[in-house]
């Protein structure tokens, strides 16, 4: 027990210690120091601590030989403390400011990267995600034969499928709220040909995505359903688009799960229709 509070006391001594140093150091007007110790705070992987004796650096340095390693390496302490936001900026300006730099390349990409890290899940607002998409595709048009440019373009598939996901959960609210009614009406008809409006732009605007079948079992079902809650003047028409759309989905995915639930809706096409 006493070895283990003396391990203790001598670990707590040695970060007070260090918590002095760099306390002093953030005071000094020794620049120069502060700038040396900035750089070992990056080295010992200590972000956080760089990142702020970086902060003010950035004017003091414009103009020298240490202008360009010293923005960069805030953006990558800032990236490293998961600063995201601070760290897109930062790289961004460093794009700006040295276009032909040292670093011009890696700052690109991890815009991109910075970005991608700030972009939000499927449901939410995907304003960060087309700004992640957008920061890629200059990096790639800037730096085409990159060695970092698979990294950035595996990042873009990703991104995509995000905006693909959203455009699917939209789709898929659609269907959901026109049978939320339950009864014939206009809201039921605005929503099923929402979903189906929703679900074939997306097929049109992402024709490789891998979530291709499920816009498609939604444009099916939509279509179903819209024929079941039409007015007797439009349940004919809307029967044989049904039926059509149920013969698609069987052709483009013979081994679906979902054959069956074709299947039944044809049939229940064919006795209205009277086939």
């Amino acid at each position: 027990m006493k070895r283990i509070f003396i391990i203790l006391l001598v670990f707590t001594v040695l970060l007070s210690g260090c918590a002095g140093e760099y306390n002093k150091v953030f005071k000094t007007s020794d620049f120069e120091y502060r700038y040396e110790y900035a750089k070992q705070m990056f080295a010992e992987g200590k972000y956080t601590r760089a990142a702020a004796l970086l902060q003010d650096m950035i004017t003091m340095k414009k103009g020298t030989s240490e202008a360009q390693e010293a923005l960069y390496m805030l953006a990558m302490s800032e990236y490293m403390s998961r600063d995201y936001e601070s760290a897109a900026m930062t790289f961004k300006k460093y794009g700006s400011s040295y276009p032909k730099g040292v670093y011009a390349e890696q700052a690109s990409f991890y815009v991109g990267q910075a970005l991608f890290e700030s972009a939000p899940e499927p449901r939410l607002d995907q304003t960060p995600t087309l700004g992640a998409i957008n920061a890629y595709q200059q990096f790639l048009d800037l730096f085409p034969e990159s060695p970092l440019r698979p990294e950035a373009q595996r990042k873009l598939y990703v991104l995509q499928d995000k905006l693909v996901q959203k455009e699917l959960l939209s789709a898929q609210l659609y269907y959901n709220l026109g049978g939320y009614f339950g009864n014939i009406n206009s809201n039921n008809e605005s929503n099923y040909i929402s979903s189906i409006i929703t679900a074939q732009n997306a097929l049109k605007t992402y024709p490789y995505s891998n979530w291709r079948e499920d816009f498609s079992l939604l444009i099916m079902k939509s279509k179903f359903q819209l024929a079941e809650n039409s007015s007797e003047d439009k349940r004919m028409e809307r029967y044989r688009d049904a039926e059509d759309e149920c013969y698609g989905f069987i052709n483009e995915y013979p081994d679906s799960k979902d054959k069956n639930l074709a299947e039944k809706y044809i049939a229940k096409c064919k006795k209205v229709i009277g086939d």
